[in-house]
């Protein structure tokens, strides 16, 4: 992924004459029409919201450049769209002209900005001057500030839900959090969260904290803390592979909290690749003949990679190939090349917009925790990333009952046979709603799907006092063994629902989560004593 451009193109790339006539046709016509009304004043605003301010429309020559970039865009597009290609070759096609029609928009240039023109007048050179100074700190800091890092400090006013670490090993640290209610369910929650970012996504602040929320409906939650492997690290954690991470991570946690607890099966909940692991660790518990869960729920998550969205650009045997040359028996894929590869899946927005803000107008970000924690990544292991990148992305085998093998034993998803609660975002670049939606079709016990709207991120973190955006569901269930309809059949019978999400899975969950009992006085026992407090130091080890 350290290359945005796919190396190797089919030459030559061929467009079919009468379709290339037709779009050089239009982009003419369309080229006069807007040199005419330039002509006569007539020119209004492009349709492109980066060119709405009225410094646009106070500069003729710069509007009348944005209208040709806008046209320009739109040719380039449609001739991509015509080019006599497979599907795949035209997606990567679509995503490199992509790139270049954003790294190349008038916006993002002193001289082809009026805003930026503007700003520099009025306060007299001084917005360049702090946008020089922007750019010579995030030189110093290697990546690009897209908030004020400064205002957030992990146990102190982000990562604040109470608790202690009650056990770790090289790959993670368990946390349990402490009770907020006199009593809870007896089956506690075990939280997986992806081990390419820090878990407190799900734990920003106590207004939109996941887990505070989880705490707050009388669960005890127990969460995986990954470690966050560093170069200088000598205890050969960068050649920990996939199954390392089921057997010593996802496996691990839910024991230490089945003893802790003193429940022989617990609730799990898994988010993004989190889930992805949960689901493959306690396939294979079942392969072993153990049944750890009482419930699953699968949060923006693949099991079936047919349908992968935008990063199938970057998958082809050349390219897994190179990195299994590169670290598949050990070594680090870096949190930074990780953290550029997914801005530049929608670098409008989470790259071009801090050049032009940071740099160009000297606009210093504001503070926004999830913005901290999106800057916030991890390393991987090489041999984890590799076999991950093979056996789902490229060649779809955790969906193929046997298609993978761990520690000898073969994986079926179709024995997870719990009640499991499935929940996609309408608008995730990353796990396609319909994507999230197959994992219907894999799971055989009760299940219930619930879309929310919005992306991968902002769709999760909806807390309810908030009441925003909206989801979407049918009300009955699928039953144990029953077929789901096809996805675009699903979202037509949905009703929408407006607001969060979350009530609607705290009601799921409570089914599952067993009698009250009173809340324990403190965490761990005395086979699992207390570490540390919360958030624990793996988290506070920063990659970049």
């Amino acid at each position: 992924m350290n290359n945005l451009f796919p190396s190797s193109w089919p030459s030559p790339i061929r467009v079919a004459p009468e379709a290339l006539a037709e779009i050089q046709a239009e982009f003419s016509n369309a080229y006069a029409e807007v040199l005419e009304q330039a002509r006569t004043g007539r020119l209004g605003l492009p349709s492109d919201r980066r060119f709405r301010a009225e410094a646009w429309k106070a500069n003729p020559l710069a509007l009348l450049n944005a209208h040709l970039w806008e046209l320009s865009a739109n040719a380039m597009s449609r001739m991509v769209d015509a080019a006599q290609v497979d599907e795949s070759l035209r997606n990567r096609l679509r995503f490199s002209v992509m790139q270049w029609l954003e790294a190349t928009a008038p916006t993002n240039f002193v001289f082809t900005n009026p805003e930026v023109q503007q700003l520099m007048l009025e306060t007299g050179g001084q917005s360049l001057a702090r946008g020089i100074q922007n750019l010579l700190e995030d030189i110093g800091k290697g990546r690009m500030s897209q908030t004020d890092e400064s205002k957030f400090q992990l146990g102190e006013n982000i990562a604040v839900t109470p608790g202690s670490v009650v056990y770790q090993n090289p790959l993670m640290q368990v946390i349990q959090y402490a009770p907020l209610t006199e009593t809870v369910h007896e089956r506690p929650l075990v939280i997986v969260p992806p081990c390419i970012n820090k878990y407190y996504i799900l734990d920003l602040q106590p207004e939109n904290s996941f887990v505070r929320h989880a705490v707050e409906q009388g669960h005890t939650v127990f969460l995986v803390s990954w470690r966050n492997p560093l170069p200088e690290d000598t205890d050969g954690t960068d050649k920990a592979s996939w199954a390392d991470y089921l057997e010593d991570g996802v496996l691990r946690a839910l024991k230490v909290a089945s003893d802790i607890t003193r429940q022989p099966k617990v609730n799990a909940l898994g988010f993004c690749v989190g889930g992805t692991m949960l689901a493959s660790a306690v396939a294979l518990a079942h392969a072993k003949g153990e049944e750890p869960l009482q419930s699953l729920t699968l949060l923006t998550t693949f099991l079936d990679f047919s349908d992968t969205g935008v990063i199938d650009v970057f998958i082809d045997e050349t390219h897994v190939g190179m990195r299994e040359q590169q670290m598949g028996q050990g070594g680090l894929l870096s949190a930074r090349e990780l953290a550029t590869t997914f801005s530049f899946l929608r670098p409008s927005e989470l790259v071009w917009n801090y050049v032009v803000n940071n740099y160009l107008k000297g606009i210093s970000p504001p503070a926004f925790d999830l913005l901290f924690w999106n800057a916030d990544g991890t390393n991987l292991p090489g041999p984890f990333f590799t076999w991950y990148l093979r056996n789902t992305y490229l060649e779809n085998r955790l969906c193929k009952p046997g298609g993978v093998t761990i520690n000898g034993h073969a994986i079926d998803l179709s024995a997870l046979d719990m009640p499991a609660y499935i929940y996609a975002s309408r608008d995730d670049h990353i796990v396609p709603w319909q994507s999230a939606y197959a994992s219907c079709n894999l799971l055989s016990g009760p299940r219930r799907f619930v879309m929310g709207a919005s992306g991968h991120i902002a769709g999760v973190i909806n807390p309810p006092a908030k009441n925003r955006r909206s989801y979407w569901a049918v009300p009955e269930d699928l039953a144990p063994g029953e077929s789901p309809v096809p996805a675009e059949d699903w979202i037509q019978a949905a009703p929408e629902t407006p607001g969060s999400w979350w009530p609607d899975w705290s009601a799921w969950l409570v089914q599952h989560a067993g009698s009250k009992k009173k809340a324990p006085a403190k965490q761990g026992n005395a086979q699992y004593k207390i570490l540390d407090s919360a958030p624990g130091a793996y988290v506070k080890a920063r990659a970049v």
